[in-house]
């Protein structure tokens, strides 16, 4: 077997480690992008007074699941009074540094909309000028720290797209788990179920390779033991260390296989029914784990590895796993009917995440699995 995998991610790891910021900028200028509850909680002031003179302007009004009509002012803005400014760091969780990444690529026309239609394929995007990126996520579950990936959504066309370019990679990611010590509950068991399925949607592949492989098993085995303990002792800097590194990990594993089918289904589920990404990326793992058991021997071992059980015990183990942290696994506890979900099923597999998945679901399978 030949295998080729390439992360090209800086990244510093630890507690406390935010305050290397000013030595990885190097005398740079930067444009901060953070989340409307940095004030509050003090963390822009802690940021503004690490970056001190070095601090360009901050954006600090991202919300969750950037959306283009939201984006395109500030992405405008953002480019003409910024031309000059190097770097951008983006501390916040998933939407921040989507937002950063869309920030991070502009056009001699100065105009976003030639941006959204590149990515809607109706014309070509071709970047001529870029920002270099320092990614903290305050989060443990993105991944996006140490992928070149953006996820932007089109609400009013209920639409997902994905910005990919070879500058979109981050230069540098700080995990400094004392950022995550303030995080509410929800925010983090959806980004800590995120990170799991990053992680399986690693091994379920077709992308998959030993190295990726080596960073999920880890992933999974970690976060099926720490996140429930995290869950009852959210205050525990140990703890979110080691959530912390097992996102890392999970996200290590993906940025060279790109997700798959749960992932695929997740965005009709955000975009249709409004669930939450780590949520809706993540109920469906035990039904995509039984889908995914018996098209590959050597991913079967994989996974076998990763869960730590029989595979014909693991599809029940993980819903039990997922239940017990107050999530709900079947489509019919959204809202979602038989009917309804056998078609999502069908779309999601055409989807371009959906074509990673190691197997073809037949709707013969699916009308003998009982999927609502």
């Amino acid at each position: 077997m030949t295998a080729n995998y390439f992360n090209p991610v800086q990244i510093v790891y630890g507690a406390g480690s935010l305050a290397r910021l000013p030595e990885l900028l190097a005398g740079r200028k930067a444009a901060l992008v953070t989340f409307p509850e940095a004030r509050a909680i003090g963390l822009l002031a802690r940021l503004e007074s690490v970056l001190g003179d070095s601090l360009a302007c901050v954006i600090d009004h991202v919300r969750p699941n950037p959306d283009v009509a939201e984006l395109a002012q500030t992405w405008e803005t953002f480019w003409r009074d910024q031309a000059n400014t190097e770097v951008i760091i983006a501390v916040g969780g998933g939407s921040t540094i989507d937002t950063a990444k869309a920030l991070m690529v502009g056009n001699d026309r100065g105009r976003f909309d030639q941006m959204v239609a590149g990515l809607a394929s109706q014309d070509p995007f071709s970047p001529t000028r870029f920002k270099k990126l320092i990614a903290v996520p305050t989060t443990a579950g993105t991944g996006s720290e140490v992928t070149p990936w953006a996820t932007i959504w089109d609400r009013e066309q209920q639409k997902k797209y994905s910005l990919h370019l070879r500058e979109t990679w981050p230069d540098f990611a700080i995990i400094d788990p004392e950022l995550m010590l303030s995080l509410p509950a929800a925010v983090t068991l959806q980004s800590g179920l995120d990170a799991l399925s990053h992680a399986l949607e690693s091994i379920w592949n077709s992308n998959a390779n030993p190295v990726s492989d080596t960073f999920a098993i880890a992933a999974v085995r970690e976060i099926l033991e720490v996140l429930p303990a995290l869950m009852l002792d959210p205050e525990n800097l140990a703890l979110r260390g080691r959530m912390a590194l097992s996102a890392l990990k999970a996200g290590m594993a993906f940025s060279n296989t790109k997700t798959a089918l749960a992932h695929s289904i997740s965005y009709e589920m955000t975009l249709r029914h409004g669930l939450p990404h780590g949520i809706a990326c993540s109920f469906t793992l035990p039904m995509v784990l039984e889908f995914a058991i018996g098209y590959s021997p050597e991913r079967d071992h994989v996974l076998s590895q990763a869960l730590g059980l029989p595979l014909s015990e693991a599809p029940r183990h993980l819903a039990n796993f997922i239940e017990a942290l107050g999530v709900k696994t079947r489509f019919s506890e959204y809202g979602v009917d038989q009917a309804e979900a056998q078609e999502m099923l069908q779309r999601a597999q055409l989807g371009a995440r959906g074509k990673n998945f190691v197997g073809k679901i037949s709707l013969e399978k699916m009308n003998g699995f009982e999927i609502h």
